[in-house]
């Protein structure tokens, strides 16, 4: 009489099925009908998106939603689409004293663009959150794209300028009825962006510059987003006029961030800069109304003696990966 094998028997038989939650899971049938036996298939939705959520980008957009039905379906649920974080992708580029400054490689045009479009497609216009990269040159068209795909959007940190158009982004802005926050890197001409964003973006009301801020773009701020609530204009240089234009005119600001920031005075035609150690009582006065004023200006912080360094324009590429992506402001930070 032959022995029944026991169960560790069995399961070194079965040596391809995968143990998981006391369960031996594998992509077919088993013969031993005696061992508890189920298909991946059949693994229930929300087991299989909390685990698809320790998944990054790649894995998640690499064809793990063609493995059958039930894993595309979740591979598309809304919880693995809040945001899109593309903050780790970076353009192969070299720069060129042409206009757009940069020449990409095909390649890796080729690889953002497989990316970016399968996220899309799985996520189904949920995204809330998108992230690029400062170093990342997405094109005029693709920036279409994707405002296309998602329009639901709220909060937006804008990639790197060199090739998207002034076309392209207001036709962005318009596909983002809801964006309430944006971080951007600073422009020449911000007037017509701002005026976009106000004429389409009801609710918006979070702003992060990654760049100098003169009187000009102070100026603007207040001609078109009024109602701004918090405004982060951290590591950058930032003019002392430009500073009181804000206060004085963003009537609605809530919270200011001017941390590390290099405040310069100012001087009269062909004089000297001359920078700021030490904020003057008429401008904390000012800044007193509000609900956070965040500084930082001590010869001691790193940050500050980075910002120094820089001349008020952060060279991001030259220190920790990730660090671009920090603010005081907590719903500005990642």
């Amino acid at each position: 009489m032959t022995d029944k094998p026991s169960s560790r028997t069995r399961a070194q038989k079965h040596c391809d099925g995968v143990r998981l939650f006391g369960e031996v899971w594998k992509a077919g049938e088993m013969e031993d009908s005696e061992s508890l036996v189920r298909r991946w298939e059949d693994l229930d939705t929300d087991i299989l998106v909390k685990i698809f959520q320790s998944f990054d980008i790649y894995q998640l957009t690499s064809g793990i939603a063609h493995v059958c039905s039930a894993w595309r379906l979740a591979c598309c649920d809304p919880l693995l689409w809040k945001t899109l974080d593309l903050s780790m992708m970076k353009s192969n580029f070299i720069k060129i004293p042409l206009e757009p400054y940069v020449y990409v490689d095909g390649r890796s045009d080729k690889k953002l663009t497989r990316v970016l479009k399968t996220s899309l497609n799985l996520s189904r216009g949920n995204l809330m959150t998108l992230i690029f990269h400062f170093n990342l040159y997405v094109s005029d068209d693709l920036l279409t794209y994707t405002a296309e795909r998602c329009p639901r959007l709220k909060r937006l940190v804008m990639p790197a300028w060199n090739r998207i158009k002034k076309t392209g982004i207001c036709k962005a802005i318009c596909c983002w009825k809801d964006l309430e926050s944006l971080t951007m890197p600073s422009i020449a001409n911000p007037p017509y962006l701002m005026e976009e964003i106000a004429k389409n973006c009801k609710n918006f009301n979070e702003l992060k510059i990654m760049g100098p801020c003169d009187i000009f773009f102070a100026s603007t701020l207040v001609a078109y987003l009024p109602k701004l609530k918090v405004l982060s204009l951290r590591c950058s240089m930032l003019l002392k006029d430009a500073l009181i234009i804000i206060l004085d005119g963003l009537q609605h600001l809530e919270v200011l961030n001017i941390s590390h920031c290099l405040v310069i005075d100012t001087a009269p035609p062909r004089a000297p800069r001359r920078l700021i150690k030490e904020l003057d009582p008429v401008i904390l006065e000012k800044a007193s109304r509000l609900r956070m004023f965040l500084t930082c200006m001590q010869d001691s912080c790193i940050m500050c003696q980075r910002t120094k360094n820089d001349e008020g324009l952060m060279r991001w590429y030259k220190y920790e990966e990730g660090l671009w992506l920090e603010d005081e402001v907590r719903s500005l930070a990642y």
